[in-house]
């Protein structure tokens, strides 16, 4: 996968940013090529070795269409409501690493739901922010708008 300085791609694990560069790095005694993203929310810079992006689940931005129904099928989907956290952690996990937006909002919903219900340990709610994050910064850098009102409508389709 060649991508382009300026380009506009979702990484699976940190979000929706911006390709601001290419840097050659050696690592290890390998020199390698290496994309900057930027990731506007949240203020992160991920660096992607440039060989491994279709392997690591790199993939364009949705499109604001495909955001509209990604919104508008939020209140469908089913809760997960496996009661040990052990197994709800790595299915969460497994869920968000697949890049799906769809599956990642299922797992924002799932925690918002627990939450309420019995409230969430440490480590879910940093699952829960990591999600949440992954989410709102393709919804922004796809539909241009702020992350604040992004997670507002985030917030009113999780009910």
């Amino acid at each position: 996968m060649t991508l382009e300085i300026g380009a506009r791609i979702a990484h699976p694990l940190h979000g929706a940013g911006i390709i601001e560069r290419v840097e050659y790095r050696r690592i290890g005694g390998v020199e390698r090529e290496y994309y900057v993203l930027k990731i506007p929310v949240g203020n992160m810079d991920v660096m992607i070795p440039r060989d491994t992006c279709e392997q690591v689940g790199v993939r364009p931005l949705m499109t604001p269409t495909e955001i509209e129904t990604l919104f508008a099928s939020i209140p469908a989907i089913e809760v997960n409501t496996t009661a040990n956290w052990n197994k709800r952690y790595r299915e969460n996990m497994l869920l968000i690493k697949s890049g799906d937006l769809m599956k990642v909002a299922s797992v924002i919903k799932g925690l918002i739901h627990r939450d309420r219900e019995r409230g969430l340990s440490t480590s879910e709610r940093k699952v829960l922010h990591l999600a949440r994050q992954i989410l709102v910064s393709e919804v922004v850098l796809s539909t241009g708008i702020s992350a604040e009102d992004a997670n507002l409508r985030l917030d009113a389709c999780m009910c």
